[in-house]
């Protein structure tokens, strides 16, 4: 998966939750969108954790 930015992993997450939520696909596809969803969701907590921590040490420079 390449590496996208954090607003279009949150709104392609959102596309996931919701396919899954109305649970109208295939058990295969469900299978790769919760893939896809885990992976996104890691990817975002990431970016997440880096934006903390450069704002940490952006404070701690004051």
């Amino acid at each position: 998966m390449a590496e996208q930015s954090y607003e279009k992993s949150i709104k392609r997450l959102e596309e996931i939750v919701s396919k899954l939520e109305k649970g109208e696909i295939e058990l295969e596809e469900a299978v790769s969108l919760f893939d896809e969803g885990t992976k996104l969701a890691l990817s975002c907590r990431k970016s997440l954790e880096d934006a903390k921590q450069k704002i940490t040490m952006l404070k701690n420079k004051e």
